[in-house]
Formats: C-alpha cells, sequence, structure tokens
C-alpha cells in the first residue's frame, strides 16, 4: 500500500452520499487525484475542489462506518501501482495488492497511475499486422500492432470467450507481455480465467488486474488506469510488445455514470455523464505504439440492448481501429465465432497495408456474403429452386465460406470435444479462395463446419 511521506495535513469528514465523501481542511487542501485514509481504513480519492477548505471525494473501498467527523488524513499522493517483471504471473487489484494467494511481492517500484499519453513525435507511424490464428479476424478484419480493436456484442454472445481465446493464440506466437483488465468482473469470471491461464501455461508472461463487479464504482473507474500503467512500464522501460485486453470497457463507462450521479452532475443524453468523452479519451490515448514498443488492445464492449446507437458505443466507436460486431443470430445458427463479417470491419484493410491479393480477397468474401444475404428473403419465400444457376452458385459459395469462417478453439475443448485449431493468415486466405474459385462445390457444406485449414477437408 502507499507510504504516507511529508508533513501529515489532516482534515475531518462533513458529508457522506454512498461512496461520496466531503472533507474538510484547514490547512493546505489537497490537490486533484490526491489520496486521503480515514482511521477506519477507508480510503479515498479527491476528484473536486469545492473551496478553499472543502474537497469532494469519492471512495476507492466500502465506506461501511464512516462516520461525520471522522479524522482523514491526505498521504500528498495519487493512487499508485506495482510496476516490474515481478508482477508477471500475478493477479492484483485496485490498490495493487496481490489477491491470488500466493507469497507477497518483496519490495517493488510504484508509479502513479495518473499519467499522460506518450507524445505524438515518439509515436510510431507504421502500420503492421498483428496475427490473431483465427481465420475470419485475420482475413476480414485485420487487427493492427499497437492499435485498438473493440469486441462489441450483447450478452452471452461469445466476448469473453473470444477474448480468452486470443490470450492463448498470441502468447503462444508473440514473445511479448499480457495484461487482462478485468473491469466489473463477476469473480467466477476471473476465477475461471485464471485457473484456464495456468492450465494453458500461458500466465508466466501475464497480468491480471480486477475490480471486481461488487467494488465501489471508484474502484472500478480506476482499474483501468492501473492496467495501462502497468502496461507502460513494459512498453517504455523494457521495450517489449504488450496485449492489453480489457473486459468490460462499458463497465468502465458505467463506473463513471455511477460517479457523475453521485457527484451530482447534470446527465446527458441516456442518463450518461456529460465527461464521458473526455474520460475514455483519458483511458483510450494511452494506448499507443511507439518507437520502443507497442500496447496492442483487444476491448471487449457490451451494447446496452444491443443498440448500436446508444452513446457508450457510440464513443468508444471512434478510439477503435477495428470493429468486430458479434451477432446473436449467427450464435443461434451455430456460427462460432459469431462474429459478423457484413457489420464489422477494420482501418487496417487497405490494400496499401494487407497487399493487394489479400484486399481483393477480402473484398470478394464480403460481396458474396452481402447477395447471400440479400437473397435469404426470396430463399425464405420460394425456396432455392425459384433462383437463377449464378445466384444458386452465389448461395452455395456463400454457405461454405461462412462454415469455413468457423474455427474450433482451444478454450473451448472441454465444452465442444473438439481440438482447438490456429490457423495462419495464408492458410486462412489460401482456402477461402479455393472456395470462391468452387473447388468444393460438390462438397457437403458440413465438411467445412469447424475446421482449422482448407487441407483438412479432405479428411472428412
Amino acid at each position: 500500500m502507499l507510504k504516507n511521506s511529508g508533513i501529515q495535513n489532516l482534515g475531518r469528514v462533513i458529508s457522506i452520499r454512498g461512496s461520496v465523501v466531503d472533507v474538510h481542511f484547514n490547512g493546505h487542501l489537497p490537490a486533484i487525484h490526491s489520496l486521503l485514509h480515514t482511521e477506519t481504513r477507508v480510503t479515498i480519492e479527491v476528484l473536486s475542489q469545492l473551496d478553499a477548505r472543502r474537497v469532494r471525494c469519492i471512495s476507492l473501498t466500502p465506506t461501511q462506518g464512516l462516520a461525520r467527523g471522522t479524522t482523514v488524513m491526505d498521504s500528498g499522493e495519487t493512487l499508485q501501482t506495482p510496476v516490474g517483471k515481478e508482477i508477471l504471473s500475478r493477479m492484483f487489484d485496485v490498490f495493487g495488492n496481490t489477491i491470488d494467494r500466493k507469497p507477497a511481492l518483496p519490495e517493488m517500484q510504484w508509479r502513479s497511475v495518473h499519467r499522460a499519453p506518450p507524445p505524438l513525435l515518439t509515436r510510431s507511424t507504421q502500420s503492421e499486422l498483428f496475427e490473431t490464428g483465427i481465420k475470419v479476424i485475420d482475413v476480414l478484419m485485420p487487427l493492427e500492432r499497437g492499435g485498438k480493436a473493440g469486441l462489441f456484442g450483447g450478452a452471452g454472445v461469445g466476448k469473453t470467450v473470444l477474448l480468452t481465446e486470443m490470450i492463448h493464440n498470441m502468447l503462444g506466437q508473440h514473445e511479448g507481455v499480457s495484461i487482462f483488465c478485468g473491469i466489473g468482473e463477476r469473480c467466477r469470471e476471473g476465477e475461471e480465467l485464471y485457473r484456464d491461464m495456468n492450465t494453458a501455461g500461458v500466465l508466466p508472461n501475464m497480468v491480471m488486474v480486477f475490480g471486481q463487479m461488487n467494488e465501489p464504482p471508484g474502484a472500478r473507474f480506476r482499474v483501468g488506469h492501473v492496467a495501462l500503467t502497468m502496461a507502460e512500464y513494459f512498453r517504455d522501460d523494457e521495450h517489449r510488445d504488450v496485449l492489453l485486453l480489457i473486459d468490460n470497457i462499458f463497465r468502465f463507462i458505467q463506473a463513471g455514470m455511477e460517479i457523475s450521479g453521485m457527484m451530482g452532475q447534470m446527465p446527458s443524453r441516456l442518463g450518461y455523464q456529460p465527461t464521458m468523452g473526455t474520460e475514455l479519451s483519458q483511458l483510450e490515448e494511452r494506448i499507443a505504439n511507439t518507437d520502443e514498443g507497442a500496447i496492442t488492445s483487444i476491448q471487449a464492449v457490451y451494447v446496452p440492448a444491443d443498440d448500436f446507437t446508444d452513446p457508450a458505443a457510440v464513443h468508444t466507436f471512434s478510439h477503435l481501429s477495428a470493429f468486430i460486431v458479434l451477432s446473436r443470430k449467427r450464435a443461434s445458427e451455430g456460427i462460432y465465432p459469431a462474429i459478423d463479417p457484413l457489420q464489422s470491419s477494420s482501418k487496417m484493410a487497405t490494400p496499401g497495408v494487407i497487399g493487394l491479393r489479400h484486399y481483393a480477397l477480402a473484398q470478394e468474401i464480403r460481396r458474396t456474403l452481402a447477395q447471400y444475404a440479400d437473397l435469404k428473403d426470396i430463399i425464405a419465400m420460394l425456396g432455392m429452386e425459384q433462383l437463377s444457376a449464378e445466384d444458386r452458385q452465389v448461395v452455395g459459395r456463400a454457405r461454405r465460406l461462412e462454415r469455413f469462417l468457423t474455427q474450433p478453439f482451444f478454450t473451448t475443448e472441454q465444452f465442444t470435444g473438439l481440438k482447438g485449431r490456429l490457423v495462419s493468415l495464408e492458410q486462412a486466405l489460401n482456402g477461402c479462395e479455393r472456395i470462391l474459385h468452387d473447388e468444393f462445390k460438390d462438397t457437403p457444406e458440413s465438411a467445412l463446419y469447424m475446421i482449422g485449414a482448407i487441407d483438412e477437408v479432405k479428411v472428412c
């Protein structure tokens, strides 16, 4: 935990409203973001200075037992987190305490979680692909090294499963560090993820940080900054590539909304906080690709009621270089990963970045799937027999492409009984190209379902 520094600056609690605490100081007024500690071991963070004597704070720990008149001590520091190689394979809370029941860490280097984004002069201007080993993502919505990708979807469509699979695949391919940040996660999900990563053998290059669902909004709001500070250490000091996975960025916005409401700010559209754009930017702009290393971020984004016009989804869209949209309809059809290829996109999918062959193939795949989507109504009403021979060919190609772009995951082996597959970009492109050239027009569609590379079709 934090150590006090300098002369003690004492105040007293004058008001408590849930997690919002007002404190009166006779002497020096604490700076914004300063941490204050009470006699009852409640930790609060200064969010605003009301006047020359009073500050308004948000509690990072439960406020049970806190009463008016309680003495408060200014720590003189902001919230800090441990950094260094020693944090690898460990699990932390928002205060940098280990929560994995392993021996305590030795004396560590601590850094403030409130840091400025890297200057534009230090940022890398080169665009590089980041392979995931997942066919549909690498072919149609390629990710950028040092970029930000969003997994958009409602509840129960497979965001966390896809994130977990990416951790497994990427740590196997890339010599980097992975940091998982759980914002508003259920304790069950955190425990399962820790166990799965340990079983997969990827824990030695991984750090986990959790702000659980039952914790106060202040802790959930700050846990993203804690994970980013750890990621920045590995990028800037160790010059390593970092994969930062955030589940779920909507919970960060939600925590900010709770804090804003309790602070008495006037809500904006649909009850969101008026400062949502600023708060999200302060977090997202720190995720960057510099000359020394890159932080590549993949963020799960819960979409309330599957409404993509919701302000939380709209604000998050503007920061991302790739959008991976998960569809409930595709999940119900058994197409996993349930990614909608027509709604998903990537700013990397240009000829100058991915090459002419890849770009042309991706465009042809999208065109074929879009034509099939247009023909679905006719098929539903009149049947396949009423389609022209050319349209029937398009439907056959599209249905085979849809099934080829499914993939068994390593993280779901115990549920599906299918061994996971890691498919290179070249293998995925070859498979799609051969399907588009009608090499498999006489092959049953089921032979292409849940396989890895296209060569596996011959076995079926």
